[in-house]
């Protein structure tokens, strides 16, 4: 068996001292995350968060550092994931835009809401990125490097 992890990204955006999330429905349950998802074939991992926060939020997203990479292994069904969290702005917010399948809704949480939320963290990677965030850890974008075929 190939030890293949599941590559995705997200989007930690602050304004006025909360983080613009999504709640969403997983397995029947609704839980909270920043936008995220997956990266498609032949995407760059700047391309998919931004994909990504449209598709979740209807928000346009401008990533302007990268405030960690993280794996995270899930202690239910095995399957780990490495994440590349992006901070960054929005605009040009899309009101009428459908969200992606399973969305509910877009919502501005405080880092103190999210704690008393903590059941309903899709994982604990939510607060360890808003963390990081809040720590000040940021490494430039051009530290990802796309290499030709």
């Amino acid at each position: 068996m190939v030890w293949k992890p599941h590559a995705t990204v997200a989007a930690i955006i602050e304004r006025d001292n909360k983080f613009l999330m999504v709640e969403e429905l997983v397995n029947n349950q609704r839980v909270f995350n920043q936008p995220a998802g997956h990266l498609d074939p032949d995407e760059s991992l700047i391309d998919a968060v931004i994909r990504e926060t449209l598709e979740e939020t209807a928000w346009g997203f401008t990533p302007e550092a990268i405030t960690g990479i993280y794996l995270w292994k899930h202690p239910e069904n095995g399957e780990s994931f490495l994440r590349v969290a992006f901070c960054g702005t929005c605009h040009d917010h899309h009101a009428e835009q459908t969200l992606d399948d399973g969305i509910l809704q877009a919502v501005w949480k405080s880092r103190d809401e999210l704690i008393q939320l903590q059941r309903q963290l899709r994982s604990p990677l939510v607060i360890n990125c808003i963390d990081d965030y809040l720590a000040g850890k940021r490494f430039p974008l051009d530290m990802l490097v796309s290499v030709p075929s």
